[in-house]
């Protein structure tokens, strides 16, 4: 069996460093590992209108910066096929299909959904499409045969939910889909990146990340305003590792190398946590050594940025390349799926000629 990758974003702004640790690194590692026969990765902008349907203009001009940040983390078009969601006609038919097996109160019970519902404030007045957009998400990863969905830790129960859909419909109309895999970081640091401010999650609604596209002086501005420990109030004081967006941040970025250039003093983050945690260690020292840490992995992406921006019609083309070729395969998927549902009614020669048959003709 073909080991395949399908994994996404939504298309609502730039992509920041919760994605980049989250998935977009290991999206790329994955890639150049050379162990997949195919890798999607799509922008999910029908998925995005289903809670920004009144303002499509935030996600028409976000496609692009989300291509860009795609391309300048590492991803090659040429290994790996970028569509845009909204131009497979499959996903949605298979949304429909999809729908009959699964109940209102299992979607109600996904804590994905209870969480972001709470998290915009729907109340009760969820739009439809995104009370169900755990259909949606089944039918993105089944429509091309996913294996594998590298996503964030939040993301698990999506997952689950489409792994539910598939062994339903396999069981109803015979073995057509495949089940996928979810592949989360293994730096438990990196599943679920925290934001500056210190809340449980970096979000780009919430305004508290840092981007790929920020520009160093940006970026510096971010991290020296970072929520670290509220009772290390002067140098000599103890300091609390736990809860430190700073460490935290260490945690999932920093290397040997980053200490034998920057902090050389220190032989290990261990080593700066210790000295913290029994004071002597001030904020704005650990705060100034983050900042050149996020500054190395940060200026190659800038970098490949800058050249996709020179060519915006070519990033375009290759969205456009991307999309025609996940088509295919979206569409030999439903093919499949109709013809287990047996409503594949003008290609079904045996159906049409046992109705001739019946009546005669």
């Amino acid at each position: 069996m073909k080991k395949i990758i399908l994994t996404g974003d939504r298309p609502t702004g730039r992509l920041h460093l919760g994605h980049y640790v989250g998935s977009l690194k290991m999206r790329t590692m994955l890639q150049d590992s050379g162990e997949f026969d195919e890798i999607y990765i799509m922008i999910a902008d029908a998925q995005a209108l289903t809670d920004n349907f009144d303002n499509p203009e935030k996600i028409r001009t976000n496609i692009v910066e989300v291509a860009l940040d795609y391309l300048s983390v590492g991803i090659d078009p040429e290994k790996s096929d970028i569509f845009i969601q909204s131009q497979i006609n499959a996903l949605t038919e298979l949304s429909f299909y999809y729908m009959n097996l699964v109940t209102m109160a299992r979607l109600q019970r996904n804590p994905t959904v209870k969480s972001e519902i709470e998290m915009r404030g729907f109340a009760n007045d969820i739009p439809v499409g995104f009370f169900t957009y755990p259909i949606s998400q089944a039918a993105d990863i089944t429509a091309f045969k996913a294996t594998a969905v590298p996503v964030g830790e939040d993301q698990e129960p999506m997952i689950e939910q489409a792994r539910e859909i598939v062994r339903k419909f396999n069981n109803t109309y015979g073995e057509v889909l495949t089940e996928p895999e979810i592949i989360l970081s293994d730096n438990k640091v990196c599943k679920r990146l925290p934001g500056t401010d210190g809340k449980a999650k970096m979000s780009k609604s919430l305004g508290n990340g840092i981007y790929l596209a920020d520009d160093p002086e940006t970026v510096k501005k971010k991290v020296m305003s970072m929520y670290t420990d509220p009772g290390h109030i002067r140098i000599e004081d103890p300091g609390k590792i736990e809860g430190n967006t700073v460490f935290t941040y260490l945690d999932a970025f920093s290397t040997k190398d980053d200490f034998d250039e920057f902090l050389p003093d220190y032989s290990c983050l261990d080593e700066l946590k210790e000295h913290y945690k029994n004071g002597g260690l001030g904020d704005v020292k650990i705060k100034k050594f983050l900042n050149k840490v996020l500054e190395r992995e940060l200026e190659p992406i800038r970098k490949r940025r800058a050249c996709y921006e020179k060519d915006i019609p070519g990033v375009y083309e290759i969205l456009k390349k991307g999309t025609e070729n996940a088509k295919k395969t979206a569409d030999n998927t439903l093919k499949e799926v109709k013809e287990a549902m047996k409503i594949n009614y003008f290609d079904d020669d045996a159906l049409i000629s046992s109705q001739a048959l019946k009546y005669g003709g």
